[in-house]
């Protein structure tokens, strides 16, 4: 079974442009119209960035218009604050890229989304817990003390089922009260595979859809509906067990086809025999099982505070180095 079949079936929508685009090039055998792929190598970081050209690729690939550039380390899944703080550098550096500031004066509001009472969901609390929000000190100190640090608040507004309110709406609400030049929002996303928890952090300057890639789909929070720029920057914490059962089944049957007498099964095994074995092993959640690992404390907490480090030195550069060490 293709694996946009797959997706499809199961109600999958891959939040990582990059596993979108490469699962896509796979099936066509050849590269996408309207969709360009560039590489970057960096000493604890592989940087590739999925540009969406125009509708046409975005038809194809199903992103909007616009960048994505993804990041790929080992380095998240090692206490090593060294090496975090090389990552977070990466990062500042590849997030600086899609700033549209246009003066000191532009302000930014930082939205952690997701569940903080669920670790897997927990990144985007996390991350406000790590901010440095400095909004409250503008007219209150010495305007010595604000040179060099930008207007920045932070927010994490919870989700539907814990507030009975629409994510959307609070923070829509916040915006055109506090009017920030832009928004930045993190929040934990799906993989098409495993290898890719712990591993990838997204950055996408076309905002986000808050629970798509667990069929969970929430009002989107993008300049349509906010009115500022909208910086996503996802991570991935779960996969869906459809697609690593899949992966399982697919994997055995491609090692044993030419081992007889298994030959003849494994020539039966077509996608819609695939499809029923994984609907039976994952009764009664073949739509909604997803899977974390148990490390995934410390992998939120490594993320966590890579992804704080990068704010704050993209965000103010008056901030010294040893933000860092604040951190840990």
């Amino acid at each position: 079974m293709k694996k946009t079949e797959l997706y499809r079936e199961l109600g999958i929508n891959l939040d990582l442009a990059l596993e979108a685009h490469e699962t896509i090039r796979g099936e066509r055998g050849g590269e996408i119209p309207g969709v360009s792929l560039e590489e970057e190598s960096f000493d604890t970081a592989h940087v590739r960035t999925v540009t969406v050209l125009d509708q046409r690729g975005a038809s194809i690939i199903g992103k909007s218009p616009g960048k994505y550039i993804t990041i790929e380390s080992d380095v998240l899944r090692i206490n090593n604050k060294a090496l975090h703080e090389q990552l977070s550098k990466t990062l500042s550096e590849k997030l600086k890229e899609t700033l549209p500031f246009k003066s000191e004066e532009d302000s930014v509001l930082i939205v952690g989304l997701g569940n903080w009472n669920a670790t897997p969901d927990a990144l985007g609390p996390k991350v406000v817990e790590k901010t440095m929000a400095t909004r409250h000190l503008y007219g209150r100190v010495p305007q010595e003390l604000t040179n060099g640090l930008r207007s920045v608040s932070a927010i994490a507004p919870g989700v539907l089922g814990i507030t009975g309110i629409e994510t959307a709406e609070i923070i829509k609400g916040v915006v055109e009260k506090t009017q920030p030049s832009l928004v930045i929002a993190i929040d934990a996303l799906a993989a098409g595979s495993v290898e890719r928890i712990g591993s990838t952090i997204q950055i996408a300057d076309t905002g986000i859809n808050p629970g798509s890639g667990v069929g969970n789909k929430r009002a989107g929070l993008n300049v349509e509906t906010l009115g500022v720029p909208v910086i996503a920057i996802g991570v991935p914490t779960v996969v869906h067990a459809g697609i690593i059962a899949h992966d399982i089944i697919e994997s055995f049957v491609e090692k044993m086809k030419n081992k007889p007498p298994l030959t003849q099964l494994t020539k039966e095994m077509s996608p819609p025999l695939l499809r029923i074995i994984i609907d039976e092993v994952l009764q009664p959640y073949s739509n909604s099982l997803m899977v974390t690992p148990k490390e995934i404390d410390d992998l939120i907490e490594n993320t966590s505070k890579v992804i704080a480090m990068a704010l704050t030195e993209s965000l103010h550069p008056a901030m010294p180095e040893e933000v860092a060490n604040y951190l840990h």
